[in-house]
């Protein structure tokens, strides 16, 4: 399959989870500007409708750049950013969001994270301003990223507004089961990122035999674990190419042996583990 076959499958093939496209782009470590914008709009005119940034990231403003160069109403974009752990006091949070949705051009986004429970972080200032975010519609939903099963439980708790999901490192050498049941619990969706585990998937012997079945690539094979799993992913691709075939993931569909034999790896391998993470 090329990137020919790509553009052939249509956006809303795409399946959601509660209004959000479960396969997205991820722009992380994607901070040449020009690329940035040109990998983005690469993406949404090829169909994908969900993108996701960070304050930390540097390139709001060059996805932003991406999102208008796509002849795409912004209506049908579900667009992510998060607020760095420095900015998660609750006036800089109300002054720093405001910042990002500047940088990115548009007048709401449509999901707001925590990027970490880290730095500044305090569950009742910093999920207050949230609320308050999404009481004045600048935001349509509150998300927070790398919280463990019992930091989800105290934000959901103390959260005026619903905690719509929960973004972690997600892939099938880290699978969180813990963090899926907790957020099944709450009624939080799962959105899953570094889904190739840094292309340690690509050297997985049973994820080769799964792509090898369906003649399709490692990465699909991934994507397509995690999709069976209820979990979003946001796979970074920079590439013509890698945005295809990660889209193209949409048309593989793994049975229960696939599911099994995944399941079965018992490597485990968190690429993303920074002093300052909760779990440390």
């Amino acid at each position: 399959m090329g990137t020919h076959d790509a553009e052939a499958i249509a956006p809303e093939t795409c399946p959601t989870a509660n209004g959000m496209p479960m396969l997205g782009l991820g722009t992380w470590q994607n901070d040449d500007p020009e690329q940035c914008a040109e990998s983005v709009r690469t993406a949404l005119e090829m169909g994908y409708r969900h993108i996701d940034t960070a304050q930390a990231y540097d390139n709001e403003e060059a996805v932003g750049e991406g999102i208008a160069a796509a002849d795409i109403d912004r209506d049908e974009i579900f667009l992510a950013t998060k607020i760095w752990i420095s900015n998660l006091a609750h006036d800089d949070i109300l002054e720093t969001a405001r910042a990002s949705l500047d940088r990115l051009g548009v007048d709401y986004v449509d999901l707001l994270y925590v990027h970490w429970p880290a730095g500044e972080y305090d569950a009742e200032g910093t999920l207050s301003a949230l609320s308050e975010l999404y009481e004045e519609g600048l935001i349509e939903n509150v998300g927070v990223s790398n919280f463990r099963p019992e930091d989800l439980e105290v934000a959901v708790d103390v959260c005026d507004a619903p905690i719509f999901a929960n973004q972690v490192e997600l892939h099938p050498l880290l699978p969180q089961e813990a963090i899926r049941e907790a957020c099944d619990n709450y009624d939080v969706e799962v959105v899953g990122y570094s889904p190739l585990a840094r292309g340690q998937v690509f050297n997985q012997p049973e994820i080769k035999e799964v792509a090898a079945k369906h003649d399709a690539s490692e990465a699909q094979v991934s994507l397509a674990w995690a999709r069976e799993k209820g979990v979003t992913t946001i796979p970074k691709a920079t590439g013509e190419d890698h945005i295809g075939d990660n889209w193209e993931s949409l048309t593989v569909d793994l049975d229960r042996e696939d599911l099994n034999t995944i399941d079965a790896i018992d490597e485990t391998n968190r690429a993303v583990d920074p002093d300052f993470a909760p779990w440390n």
